[in-house]
């Protein structure tokens, strides 16, 4: 193989790790992905293998915490309507209340 063949290979193989890790429950097949394009990278450039391995911590960081906060996101709005329906509900029993006297 010759040297650019190498590297579209490796940024193949690097692209299947990033979209595994899309998901959170593929990330042991993503690590594993990336760990083999990392030993490649290593055996090439070892500089260029830290900076991919601290970049790739980084990533799957910010897709978990990305993950969460749109958890947290969806119960807050699962709260809020349940709030909003309750107040609705309350204010009909009011207004059905104050009609009986």
């Amino acid at each position: 193989m010759n040297p650019s063949t190498d590297a579209t290979d490796l940024s193949s193989r690097l692209q299947t790790a990033i979209s595994l890790a899309q998901s959170v429950q593929q990330h042991p097949k993503a690590h594993e992905a990336f760990q083999n394009v990392l030993e490649e990278l290593e055996t090439q450039s070892p500089e260029a293998a830290v900076l991919l391995a601290q970049l790739w911590q980084e990533y799957i960081s910010s897709k978990r915490s990305s993950l969460f906060w749109e958890q947290l996101s969806e119960v807050e709005k699962n709260l809020s309507d349940r709030l909003s329906e309750s107040h609705m509900q309350l204010k009909q029993n009011y207004l059905r209340l104050m009609q009986e006297q």
